[in-house]
C-alpha cells in the first residue's frame, strides 16, 4: 500500500464575487510535498463583474481592494505552475474546481481530494463539517502566520492543508484516502 506521502498535493481555496456563477476575486494554493505543508501563495484579481455586498461581508474584500489588481489572465501562468501537482485538495471542492475550470479553460483537474467528504468518512462523530468547525475542533489555526484571517483564500487553504494532513495521517495510505481499501472496491467516485 503506497503511503500518502508519495503524492504531491496542492490545496486550493477561492474567494468569489458573489455572482452566479461566482467569478474569482482571490485564489490561494498551498503545496504539500512529502507530507510537509509549504508556504501559501495567493493572488488577488479584479473580477469581470463587481463584488457583491454579501460576498464582501464574508471575505472582507471590496471592489476598491481589487480595483488596481490584475485580471486573472495576467496571473494564469503563475496559477497553473502552482497547481502542477499529482493531486488537488480543497474543502467542499466542487466550488473551487468549478471556478478554476471556468477560469483555466482546458486545464485538466488532477486527482481530487475533498476534505469535506474525507472528514465525513474518516471522522464520523465530529458533528459539524464546516471548515471553521473542523479548524476549531483540531486546533488547525494554531500558529497561523500573522495577517492571515478566516474566509480569506490563504488562511482557508492553509487550514485546509492542515486538515488534509490530519485526515491523511488517520488514513495512512493513498488507497484508504481514496476509499478504495477496506472492502469499498476500486470504483470510488472521482471526488474523494
Amino acid at each position: 500500500m503506497p503511503d500518502w506521502h508519495t503524492l504531491t498535493y496542492v490545496v486550493v481555496d477561492v474567494e468569489g464575487n458573489g455572482q452566479r456563477p461566482p467569478d474569482l476575486v482571490e485564489l490561494a494554493a498551498v503545496p504539500i510535498v512529502g507530507g510537509v505543508i509549504g508556504e501559501p501563495v495567493s493572488w488577488l484579481v479584479k473580477p469581470d463583474t463587481p463584488i457583491k455586498h454579501f460576498a464582501t461581508r464574508i471575505h472582507g474584500l471590496t471592489n476598491k481592494d481589487v480595483a488596481d489588481c490584475p485580471p486573472f489572465a495576467d496571473v494564469t501562468d503563475h496559477v497553473l505552475a502552482a497547481l502542477d501537482a499529482d493531486a488537488l485538495v480543497a474543502h467542499n471542492a466542487h466550488v473551487d474546481v468549478d471556478v478554476l475550470r471556468r477560469k483555466l479553460g482546458d486545464w485538466k483537474v488532477p486527482e481530487l481530494f475533498d476534505t469535506l467528504k474525507l472528514a465525513r468518512r474518516l471522522l464520523p462523530d465530529v458533528g459539524s463539517y464546516k471548515l471553521g468547525s473542523l479548524v476549531e475542533a483540531f486546533r488547525l489555526a494554531d500558529e497561523i502566520p500573522e495577517g492571515l484571517t478566516p474566509h480569506r483564500a490563504a488562511y482557508d487553504a492553509l487550514v485546509a492543508a492542515r486538515l488534509f494532513v490530519h485526515l491523511a495521517a488517520k488514513a495512512r495510505s493513498v488507497e484508504e484516502l481514496r476509499g478504495t481499501s477496506g472492502g469499498e472496491g476500486d470504483d470510488a467516485p472521482a471526488l474523494f
